[in-house]
């Protein structure tokens, strides 16, 4: 048996006996039984159709070191209040810059019946080491951006018995199943993208991993209410949405399949949902497909969203992080050295308190180039996780953003180039 032992009593996580963060003092009683987590997508990241590609933003690409810096930043990350975080054997699409159909990230054979040795030791030593530490590991079997490299249904009944007798057969106690991430949108397998079908995989990966909970996600505007029904955590996406869809996902989920832990494992770097997530004791999951997707991925608390969002989170449970200086709580971001990736740059301003901000004005050169009204406040927003790219030009010098706050008051960040 694992030292970080999870169990589920009603809509409450318990570790070793404990709701989670009831251990720490000064911890509020309301977000006792919470699991704040992180999309981890990437940590067992590799691709066998090119993996040099992926030697940019300054740093190599090794699959090996991939997921040892992952574990080396995991107690950085738990300091602050993460307690799970999402890893899949399929991982998950690099949204600006690689054609996800262009990697091969595929774990299973051809049949289904067995894991690429090399896959499942990294996805082993991750989960040892979220155990060391009390951290729980939600295992995606399933991304949408690689079905297609299962040939059938066959196959994807074996591969979903073969990921869940990996783990019953690793002994692990810290894992939750999340069978696809996003299982709606699987169009190229009725059996993963319909309901009926992923009722029908619950129960196998359920039953074949020896009983671990287990839950499915959609597309952040799809819900199901079979799959909650059939769900042990009721795992929810929360990019695409306001708010206010946000809070009426959980009271939808909460009505369908009552008593039972929801989790959101996706949203974006909109970080005052995280105060939706702790007024209705719901669970919420930070996703930075910058600094957390796009692969080689930095893993520790990066300046800017990650660090805000820590600090948010920490402060949301009652643990105490060295506060921000209110003229660091601003942060142009975008515009890091390496970060740019043929001659695109993807630029936004993150904020400590988002919610304080009533739009932000970008300017280029001197000239106003763009504004946006909406969290998180980026060049060309698109959807609160997705933006268009900036192409750079030889004749960039300054970009700047101007914040306008809701209380009247303006401020000024600058980059210089």
């Amino acid at each position: 048996m694992g030292k970080t032992v999870l169990t589920i009593e009603g809509e409450h996580f318990v570790i070793n006996g404990k709701k989670t963060y009831s251990e720490i003092e000064g911890s509020k009683p309301n977000v006792h039984g919470l699991l704040m987590n992180a999309r981890f997508i990437q940590g067992v990241f590799d691709d066998k159709a090119a993996p040099e590609r992926f030697n940019r933003f300054g740093r190599s690409f090794d699959p090996d070191r991939n997921t040892n810096d992952l574990i080396a930043a995991l107690p950085q990350w738990y300091a602050a209040g993460l307690r799970a975080f999402t890893v899949s054997f399929q991982g998950g699409g690099p949204c600006f810059t690689v054609n996800n159909n262009t990697i091969d990230n595929n774990p299973f054979s051809e049949d289904g019946r067995s894991l690429d040795p090399a896959y499942a030791d990294r996805m082993d030593r991750l989960i040892r080491a979220a155990d060391e530490l009390g951290m729980v590991v939600i295992v995606s079997y399933f991304y949408t951006g690689q079905t297609p490299r299962l040939k059938d249904g066959r196959v994807v009944l074996n591969a979903v018995r073969t990921a869940s007798r990996f783990l019953r057969e690793g002994g692990y106690t810290n894992v939750i199943i999340e069978v696809c991430n996003e299982h709606n949108i699987a169009r190229d397998h009725p059996l993963i993208a319909s309901s009926e079908g992923m009722v029908a995989l619950l129960e196998i990966a359920r039953s074949e991993s020896g009983g671990m909970p287990v839950g499915c996600s959609g597309l952040g505007r799809y819900i199901n209410e079979e799959v909650c029904k059939e769900s042990d955590v009721i795992l929810i996406h929360g990019n695409w949405l306001s708010r206010q869809e946000y809070y009426n996902h959980i009271r939808q989920v909460r009505a369908w399949a009552p008593g039972k832990p929801v989790v959101c494992n996706e949203d974006s770097q909109a970080i005052s949902k995280l105060e939706v997530a702790f007024r209705t004791g719901s669970s919420w999951g930070y996703y930075n497909n910058f600094t957390k997707q796009e692969v080689p991925a930095d893993w520790s608390i990066t300046r800017g969203e990650d660090q805000f969002f820590a600090h948010r989170m920490a402060a949301g449970l009652g643990i105490a992080l060295p506060p921000i200086p209110q003229e660091e709580q601003f942060y142009l971001q975008g515009m890091e050295p390496g970060l740019e990736y043929e001659g695109k740059r993807w630029i936004r301003l993150a904020s400590l308190y988002p919610e304080k901000i009533d739009y932000v004005e970008f300017f280029r050169n001197g000239q106003l180039y763009y504004t946006c009204h909406d969290e998180p406040f980026s060049v060309h927003y698109i959807k609160n996780w997705q933006q268009d790219a900036v192409l750079v030009s030889p004749e960039d010098k300054e970009w700047k953003a101007v914040i306008h706050l809701v209380d009247g008051t303006v401020l000024v960040r600058t980059v210089a180039l």
